[in-house]
């Protein structure tokens, strides 16, 4: 089983998404999400690169901006488009990759893997294992592939930053990979990944519309087809009592929405936002004590600190700032599919 090195979470690569510069924060995304592709969690590496593109707006070539991590994200969807169906199988991001010759490829990776005297000890010995991994799988022998392989992973764990992209770019090493050779638990492998997400967010968080509440509201329900469905507001009273029966002080921020919308009605991606006289407790606390439910589904989470969670089946948990920037992001998404 890979680990993310010291420690159960990305801290280092956290610190990079929040400070460091663009090219940095690319960098640190490509090797994450190779990385979980590695380990086999082909659905976290996933969410990690749709939250990223569109948290910059910037294209996936700067995902590949280097040889290997071109070469091992060919490799890796090349061995996925070979599984039998699914949530597994080649992503839609990977649209905007350029094709590359695949046999041209594995010629030049073997170059690459015979490269290791200026690596340092753990590094040569990560090199040699996944050299050892891809000529075992190339000539058939699948448990000589397996024991390189958690060679490999025995390494990863004692590393912070596993060089997963040159394991992944070995062509008869992807397939064992992608079919969960070197699967992770799946817990591990989302709460991994949420943190970067959450680290993305806080960084590219955009800047408040200019539009007041009202405006955004009216624009989300006229892009809706229901421009005279706006709901009434909360009165005051109705959030001092909701306040009081919550046992808690709503943030400003939510206050403000439900004193121009109480609730939201549902559209066809987008949960209801529940009125104010039917907020409750959720089952999670932190440390500032209990989420409230927002949403029917329960899928939205307002916390004490303003910001809002969103659990999805497919993408896992993001984390938005507040309710305005939830949103902001539907009217995005209506907007793009106007």
């Amino acid at each position: 089983m890979v680990t993310a090195g010291r420690g159960d979470h990305p801290e280092g690569s956290v610190r990079t998404v929040l400070t460091g510069t663009d090219d940095a924060v690319d960098a640190t995304v490509a090797r994450e999400a190779l990385l979980l592709a590695c380990a086999g969690a082909l659905g976290e590496s996933d969410r990690l690169v749709r939250h990223w593109t569109t948290a910059t707006d910037r294209g996936v070539d700067r995902l590949a901006a280097t040889a290997v991590t071109a070469r091992a994200w060919a490799m890796l969807l090349a061995a996925r488009d070979e599984l039998p169906g699914g949530d597994s199988r080649r992503p839609d991001w990977a649209e905007g990759l350029v094709p590359l010759d695949l046999d041209a490829e594995r010629d030049e990776h073997e170059k690459v893997l015979g490269e290791r005297d200026a690596l340092p000890p753990r590094g040569r010995r990560q090199r040699e294992a996944a050299a050892d991994a891809e000529h075992a799988a190339a000539a058939g022998d699948t448990d000589a592939a397996r024991e390189a392989l958690h060679r490999w992973s025995e390494v990863a764990r004692e590393i912070p930053q596993p060089d997963a992209a040159t394991l992944a770019a070995c062509r008869h090493v992807a397939p064992l990979l992608v079919r969960g050779e070197l699967a992770v638990d799946p817990e591990w492998a989302r709460s991994y990944a949420g943190a970067l997400v959450a680290a993305l967010d806080q960084r590219y968080r955009s800047e408040p519309r200019d539009a007041d509440w009202r405006e955004l509201i009216e624009a989300i329900m006229r892009l809706r087809g229901e421009p005279d469905a706006v709901p009434p507001a909360a009165s005051v009273a109705a959030i001092d009592h909701a306040e009081n029966r919550l046992g808690r002080t709503l943030p400003d921020e939510f206050r403000t929405f439900l004193g121009v919308c109480d609730g939201l009605r549902a559209d066809v991606v987008f949960p209801r936002l529940l009125g104010v006289a039917e907020l409750r407790h959720g089952t999670e606390t932190d440390a500032s004590g209990p989420a409230i439910v927002i949403s029917d589904p329960p899928v939205l989470a307002l916390w004490p600190s303003g910001e809002v969670t969103e659990d999805d089946e497919l993408f896992g948990r993001s984390v938005h700032p507040g309710i305005r920037s939830v949103l902001e992001e539907h009217l995005r998404l209506l907007e793009a599919s106007a």
